[in-house]
């Protein structure tokens, strides 16, 4: 995505683009994984050293909270960050913690007994089990 794209996409979601959100949006858009908190603040950081740590993490939720990046969570695990712009699940594999996508696909969303008085906004899945890597593994024991 180029410079323009991203700054629409900042002032669309009622963001401000200062040069430590645009670099970090830059970053996770040209990023085919997952990174974490900390390695996206020091790819960012190699690239222009103004942001401090704070300001990373104080970037990465009001991004999540806008909408623009999606926090990927794997209990035990760092968190991990995702700003791909088309929707999808996530594989998150329980032996190296790896994060992949998977084609989204309409999950039925539950009875609204099951609901309570919650309101519901989307239903997404997180699989878990074994990556392609460590799958043949376990396999081989």
């Amino acid at each position: 995505m180029g410079h323009h794209p991203i700054k629409l996409s900042l002032s669309g979601s009622g963001l401000r683009s200062t040069p430590q959100r645009y670099a970090l949006m830059a970053f996770l858009m040209e990023q085919e994984g997952h990174p974490t908190a900390a390695e996206i603040f020091e790819a960012v950081n190699r690239l222009d050293p103004r942001s401090s740590r704070a300001t990373i993490y104080n970037n990465l939720r009001d991004l999540v909270q806008a909408g623009l990046v999606r926090e990927v969570a794997a209990e035990g695990r760092a968190a991990r960050f995702d700003a791909r712009g088309t929707r999808h699940h996530h594989f998150i594999c329980d032996r190296c913690g790896n994060v992949e996508d998977i084609d989204w696909y309409d999950v039925p969303r539950p009875v609204r007994s099951s609901l309570g008085k919650r309101v519901l906004r989307q239903c997404e899945l997180i699989l878990r089990g074994l990556c392609v890597k460590c799958a043949p593994r376990r396999a081989s024991r």
